[in-house]
């Protein structure tokens, strides 16, 4: 999926070279990174063996230069085109915006071709995209070798989406370019649709996109009041209710009941303390009356809960000046 980052106004997109092996997906790379200027490149990173044969993948950012206001980057990958590296196929295919299909026009290769188109379908199901969705350009390669298949005969085995395709050469770099800014076009064209069918959708739901949430409340409760419990009804205590929030809001009172607000006692709710006719005694009135009698007075409660620090385990050592050091004492330094 196409990135982009609106703070540093950068678009990135990611495009993957597949084919079977040796059909010329780094050597198209490697044209890519000799004939673009070295300010909008980056550098080229191919894991190969001795042979020239990619065992992970090759890896080349390039930079198109601004669009609309917002600098355009690619990252160029390949895959290996040995079967046994399919994993490794997997991987690169992760996040791919844009694919080359990089066949060779030699006959005997036609068998390797249709399993590596076989397999670059399975492995973008696996991910979950279509292979409808994502842009695809086939680059027939080798075309100045000799015996060469015809461009009808591939597009009948190959080619029945009716993708775009491209003759090339890549060892002279012919046709390296036009498949490149083809597959360009077809990402960012892509990529500008889908934001333009997001843009309207959201458009659609309202002015911001935002979605109005009514809460559940039956209509027959809404503007009605909560009485306040009677004292018989909560144990001998009358419980005087708080304002109704929704009834402040609307009358534009500013009191919200938050803890330690000054007009807090007056907005809090009011408990009322049992009458004299509870229907139960307290069995702890004679406690009560006995710690009153013990409780101590103003002076000695501000003694007795004043903080104190206990007194040090070991009296510390009298300051003792530090002498000064060998160099500073030599050259008379404070």
């Amino acid at each position: 999926m196409v990135s982009i980052n609106y703070s540093s106004r950068e678009v990135c997109c990611k495009i993957v070279y597949y084919g079977p092996g040796l059909s010329g997906k780094t050597t198209n790379l490697q044209y890519v990174h000799a004939k673009v200027p070295s300010n909008t490149r980056g550098k080229l990173i191919s894991l190969a063996t001795e042979a020239d044969r990619t065992l992970y993948f090759d890896f080349l950012p390039i930079n198109i230069g601004s669009i609309n206001g917002f600098s355009a980057k690619f990252q160029l990958y390949t895959v290996p085109g040995q079967v046994y590296y399919n994993a490794t196929r997997k991987l690169v295919l992760r996040g791919v915006d844009g694919i080359v299909f990089v066949a060779d026009s030699q006959p005997d290769k036609m068998d390797e071709n249709i399993e590596s188109l076989m397999n670059l379908e399975d492995n973008l199901a696996e991910y979950g995209y279509a292979v409808s969705d994502v842009p695809i350009v086939i680059q027939y390669n080798k075309r100045d070798l000799p015996n060469v298949m015809a461009v009808e005969q591939l597009q009948e085995q190959l080619n029945k989406r009716n993708w775009p395709y491209f003759e090339a050469s890549a060892t002279v770099g012919n046709g390296v370019f036009d498949t490149l800014k083809l597959i360009i076009k077809l990402v960012l064209d892509k990529a500008k649709n889908t934001s333009t069918t997001k843009f309207r959708s959201s458009e659609s739901t309202g002015d911001s996109g935002r979605v109005n949430i009514t809460p559940n409340v039956p209509t027959e409760l809404v503007g009605t009041a909560i009485p306040a419990r009677s004292a018989s009804a909560s144990g001998g205590i009358a419980i005087t209710p708080m304002q109704d929030a929704a009834e402040a809001a609307r009358s534009g009172d500013p009191y919200r009941p938050y803890p330690g607000t000054q007009n807090q006692s007056n907005r809090a709710t009011t408990v009322t303390a049992p009458s004299s006719s509870a229907p139960f005694p307290d069995p702890y009135a004679h406690r009560k009356q006995g710690a009153e009698e013990r409780t101590p007075g103003s002076e000695e409660r501000s003694r007795l809960h004043s903080p104190s620090m206990a007194p040090p385990m070991r009296r510390r050592r009298e300051f003792v000046p530090k002498k000064r050091g060998f160099f500073k004492r030599l050259f008379g330094l404070k």
